[in-house]
C-alpha cells in the first residue's frame, strides 16, 4: 500500500509539472556526460518559483537513470558543520559518521541535492573551501537557493569554471495555460488569472486551489484573499522592521526605485541601509534605472497596501508624483520621468491594457531624416491605403517639424511614427486638401482659437508591424501625446485621431479626451474617429490634479472632475471682464459673478474652489497686476490713476484727479490706458 501511495504521489506531481525543458534537458546532460560539465549546478530565484519542484523531477531523472542521489533540505539543519554531516549520514542511511570519506570515493556518478540552500548562509564558505573540494570527480552537487550565489563563488577561478549558475524565472504564457488547463481552469478565467500570476508557479498552484474550492470562482486578486496572504507570506518571511516593509511597499508602487525617490517616498534623509537591503531580495532585481521587483510581488505587494493601509497608499502615490514633477523641471532625460510618471496610473484598470510599462531602452525618439520619408508613405499604405498615404506624404512635406520618428537602437531601422499636425499654422488651403485637418478645423469654431493660441491634431500614427495596437511604440506616442502639452506655448486643443475609436475609449477617458463625432472623417473608405481636449477649459494643471485622482481609483471607472470647467474667454469678453472687476474691486459681493472667477487665469492660483476664496484671489490678481505698473517711470502715473480710483479710491474721480495734481483731462487718459495695461498683462496671464 505504501508503495502504492508513492506510486500515485510522483504520478501527480509528474501530471502537474510543466515547462522547465531549458532545464531538464541540462541536468540530464550533465547527468549522462562521461565527464562531467561542472560539478555545481547552482538554482536560484524568489521563493514559490518551483526551486523544489524542479528538484522533485531532478531526483526523478536519477531514477530512470538507474543514478544514486541524496536530497537534503536544509531549512532543518543548524548551519553548523556537524548538524549538516550528521543530516547527510541520515539521508544516506549510513551507520558510520564518515559521509565525506564514502562520497570521496564514490566512483560511479551520483547527485547530492541541498533545497532551500538560503538557510545556509552561515555555512557557504564551509562548504564552498571546505565540504565540497573533498567530493568526488563523479558527484554531481545541485544547489536551490533564493539567493544568487555569493560573490566568492564569482571571482574564485576554479568555482568559475566547475559551476553553472542557473536562475529560474517564471513559466511562459504557453507552459501557464497548459499547467491551467491540467488542473481544469476554465479557459474564459485563463487571461485573468496570468494577467495577475505573470506565470509564477506558486501563484498558479494557489489560484488553481480557489478555483478547485469553489465552483462557482470568478478571479479577481480582491476576491482571492487568501491566495494574496500566502504569496506575501512567502515574500515578506523577514521583514527587519516596519521601516523595511514601507520601503518595500514603495518600491512595488514605482515603475523602477532610486535612493532619492525612497526618501522621498519615506520622508527620511538616509535611506541607503533600506536601499541595499531591498537590493539583496530575491524577488528584486536591479536595472539601469534603479531596483524593481518580481512583476507578481509587485502585484501581491499593492493589493495588500490597498486593503491594510489604503491612506498610506495615497499618499505614497502624492509623495512620488511630488518628486516626478520635480524631477520634469530639472531632469534633461523627459522620456524615462514621464514613463516613471504615467507608470503611477498603472493600477488602474482602464489604463492597464493600453500600455506596456517598461520603458523600451531599445527604441531611440529621433526627428524624420529626409530619407525616412518613403519609408513612412510606405507603412501608411500598408495600414491605411493609399490614400491616407498620399494625405501623409503632403504633410511630411508642409510640416516636416511635427514628425517624430521612432527607430531600433540596434539597426535604426524605422519601427513607427507620429505625425501631429499644427492646425493654426496651416493655410486654409493645407486644411481643406485634407478631410480629417478640415473636420477639426471646422470643429474649432464651437470654440475658436484666440490670440496666440493654437490647436494640434495627431493625425497620423503608428507602429511598423502593429499599426495602432497597444506596443512599445504606441506607448512612446501617448508619452509624447503627455508631453506635447508641456512644449507647446499657448496650445489650447488638442485632437487624437484613431482607426478604432472605440477601443480607445475607456483610456482616452481616462485621460479627459472627449469624442467628438462631429470632428469624424473618411479617407479612403475607411473611417476614423476623432478625440479631443481642451486646455483653456480643462487647463495642464487642473488636468494634471484631475488625473492624480484618478490614478488611484481602484477600478476602472473615471473619476468626473470636483469642479466646474474654466471658462473660455475671448480677448474682449476678458477685458470687459478685467474692467468690471476693477470697478467693483472693493466690493466682493458685486464681484461674485465676475466671469473671471472661472477663468484660468483665478481658477489655477485659487486655494479652495469656494466662489469667496475665487474672489479673494482675484482681488489679489487685480492688485498685483495694478501695483506692477510701479516699477516702470512710464507706467507709474497709470498706477497713480488705478490707485486712487480703485485700489484706495478717492470719493469721485475729479477729487483723485485733484489729489493727483492732474487736470481732469489728462487723468482720464492715464486711468482709460491703466485699465487698458492691466487687461493686457493678465490677458497675458491667462493665455499663457
Amino acid at each position: 500500500m505504501l508503495s502504492s501511495l508513492a506510486n500515485r504521489l510522483n504520478a501527480e506531481r509528474q501530471r502537474r509539472f510543466v515547462g522547465r525543458k531549458r532545464e531538464l534537458e541540462l541536468f540530464q546532460t550533465a547527468l549522462t556526460a562521461s565527464n562531467l560539465p561542472f560539478h555545481l549546478l547552482y538554482i536560484f530565484g524568489p521563493g514559490g518559483v518551483g526551486k523544489t519542484s524542479l528538484l522533485v523531477q531532478f531526483t526523478h531523472l536519477c531514477e530512470l537513470s538507474a543514478i544514486q542521489s541524496v536530497y537534503i533540505d536544509t531549512r532543518n539543519i543548524e548551519p553548523t558543520p556537524e548538524s549538516f554531516l550528521n543530516t547527510l549520514q541520515t539521508a544516506m542511511n549510513l551507520q558510520v559518521a564518515d559521509s565525506i570519506s564514502i562520497l570521496a570515493e564514490k566512483l560511479c556518478r551520483h547527485v547530492v541535492f541541498l533545497d532551500t540552500y538560503e538557510t545556509l548562509v552561515p555555512l557557504d564558505e564551509w562548504l564552498r573551501e571546505v565540504f565540497l573540494p573533498q567530493l568526488s570527480e563523479t558527484t554531481l552537487t545541485v544547489i536551490a537557493s533564493r539567493y544568487a550565489p555569493a560573490n566568492a563563488w564569482r571571482i574564485d577561478p576554479g568555482w568559475q569554471a566547475l559551476m553553472y549558475a542557473l536562475p529560474l524565472r517564471n513559466l511562459s504564457p504557453e507552459e501557464s495555460q497548459i499547467y491551467l488547463t491540467r488542473r481544469q481552469i476554465p479557459v474564459t478565467q485563463h487571461q485573468a488569472v496570468l494577467d495577475f500570476t505573470y506565470g509564477y508557479p506558486l501563484a498558479l498552484s494557489l489560484v488553481a486551489d480557489a478555483f478547485a474550492q469553489r465552483q462557482d470562482f470568478c478571479f479577481q486578486p480582491e476576491a482571492a484573499p487568501d491566495v494574496v496572504k500566502i504569496l506575501l507570506e512567502k515574500f515578506l518571511q523577514a521583514v527587519p522592521t516596519s521601516a523595511h516593509r514601507m520601503a518595500l511597499q514603495a518600491c512595488a508602487l514605482v515603475r523602477s526605485s532610486t535612493e532619492a525617490l525612497l526618501a522621498e517616498m519615506l520622508a527620511m534623509t538616509d535611506v541607503h541601509y533600506l536601499f541595499e537591503w531591498l537590493r539583496e531580495l530575491s524577488f528584486v532585481d536591479s536595472g539601469i534605472s534603479g531596483l524593481f521587483p518580481h512583476d507578481l510581488a509587485r502585484e501581491v505587494l499593492i493589493a495588500d497596501l490597498r486593503w491594510r493601509n489604503p491612506e498610506f497608499y495615497v499618499e505614497l502615490h502624492k509623495r512620488a508624483r511630488s518628486y516626478y514633477t520635480t524631477q520634469l523641471q530639472q531632469s534633461q532625460d523627459q522620456q524615462r520621468v514621464l514613463f516613471d510618471y504615467i507608470f503611477l496610473h498603472r493600477d488602474n484598470l482602464a489604463v492597464r491594457p493600453c500600455f506596456t510599462w517598461q520603458e523600451n531602452k531599445n527604441l531611440l525618439t529621433d526627428k524624420m531624416q529626409a530619407s525616412d520619408k518613403t519609408a513612412l508613405v510606405q507603412m501608411v499604405v500598408e495600414h491605411e491605403g493609399e490614400e491616407s498615404a498620399r494625405l501623409a506624404a503632403y504633410w511630411l512635406e508642409r510640416q516636416p517639424q511635427g514628425v517624430l520618428v521612432f527607430r531600433d537602437v540596434q539597426q535604426r531601422l524605422i519601427n513607427g511614427f507620429v505625425l501631429v499636425v499644427a492646425l493654426h499654422q496651416a493655410s486654409i488651403e493645407d486644411l481643406q486638401a485634407d478631410p480629417g485637418a478640415i473636420a477639426c478645423w471646422q470643429y474649432l469654431h464651437h470654440a475658436p482659437l484666440r490670440s496666440n493660441e493654437g490647436a494640434t491634431m495627431f493625425r497620423f500614427w503608428m507602429a511598423r508591424d502593429t499599426y495602432q495596437a497597444v506596443s512599445p511604440t504606441q506607448s512612446l506616442i501617448f508619452i509624447n501625446f503627455v508631453q506635447q502639452h508641456r512644449l507647446t506655448a499657448g496650445l489650447a486643443f488638442t485632437f487624437f485621431t484613431c482607426a478604432e475609436p472605440d477601443f480607445w475609449a475607456a483610456m482616452f477617458a481616462y485621460a479627459d479626451l472627449a469624442r467628438l463625432p462631429e470632428a469624424d472623417f473618411a479617407v479612403g473608405g475607411k473611417r476614423y474617429g476623432v478625440y479631443g481636449h481642451d486646455w483653456r477649459v480643462v487647463s495642464p494643471t487642473l488636468w494634471q490634479q484631475l488625473l492624480a485622482q484618478r490614478e488611484i481609483a481602484a477600478s476602472a471607472q473615471v473619476v468626473t472632475p470636483q469642479t466646474e470647467p474654466l471658462l473660455v474667454l475671448s480677448q474682449p469678453e476678458f477685458t470687459q471682464a478685467v474692467q468690471a472687476a476693477l470697478r467693483y474691486f472693493s466690493r466682493p459681493d458685486a464681484l461674485y459673478k465676475n466671469p473671471l472667477l472661472r477663468s484660468r487665469l483665478v481658477v489655477e492660483q485659487s486655494a479652495s474652489h469656494s466662489s469667496a476664496e475665487r474672489t479673494v484671489t482675484l482681488q489679489a490678481v487685480i492688485k498685483q497686476a495694478v501695483e506692477s505698473l510701479q516699477s516702470s517711470p512710464r507706467d507709474h502715473k497709470l498706477y497713480s490713476a488705478l490707485h486712487r480710483t480703485y485700489l484706495h479710491p478717492a470719493p469721485t474721480q475729479e477729487q483723485a484727479a485733484e489729489l493727483l495734481d492732474l487736470p481732469f483731462s489728462t487723468f482720464r487718459r492715464h486711468l482709460k490706458a491703466g485699465v487698458t495695461r492691466v487687461a493686457e498683462i493678465l490677458w497675458q496671464q491667462e493665455i499663457g
